[in-house]
């Protein structure tokens, strides 16, 4: 069954991942590229090297984010943001949105002596000493959609 992913399922899809594939366009030219983001309801958040993707959005700051839950082909579930790319100069907002990239909670199984600090692999006292552009994509539109296999989902109740 396909389906149009509503309010909170569109919510859950983008608060659970943790990558997505960023659009930009700029001189006639796409790309579109994985980041790794965090979301605080309001803004998407990522941080990022100097390059290609961040010369483009730059030049042209309207963007589009896809995000996936992928089960299987048949149980999937795909959001698509809009919205408008913002470097954060700012201190304040620097610091905030280095901040929720910081806290999300990933995935990666390590032990205690791999770990860098609490918050690899991004220090914490001195946020300031972080190199790279830190941005955010202010959100204007987002959509979902879905595929549900009903025959998996009937054996699984």
């Amino acid at each position: 069954m396909l389906g149009i992913l509503k309010g909170q399922e569109v919510e859950n899809v983008i608060r659970h991942q943790l990558i997505g594939r960023l659009g930009c366009y700029a001189d006639g030219r796409v790309y579109v590229v994985p980041v790794s983001y965090a979301y605080d309801g309001e803004f998407i958040y990522a941080f990022s090297r100097e390059g290609m993707k961040v010369d483009m959005m730059r030049k042209n700051p309207q963007v589009c984010l896809q995000i996936d839950n992928m089960n299987y082909m048949d149980n999937w579930e795909s959001v698509i943001i809009w919205g408008e790319f913002e470097e954060l100069t700012d201190r304040e907002k620097r610091n905030y949105a280095l901040e929720k990239l910081m806290n999300r909670i990933l995935p990666v199984v390590t032990c205690e002596m791999i770990r860098i600090s609490p918050h690899w692999p991004f220090p914490v006292d001195q946020p300031e000493d972080i190199d790279g552009v830190v941005y955010r994509i202010r959100i204007d539109e987002k959509t979902g959609r879905f595929e549900r296999n009903m025959a998996e989902n009937f054996f699984a109740s």
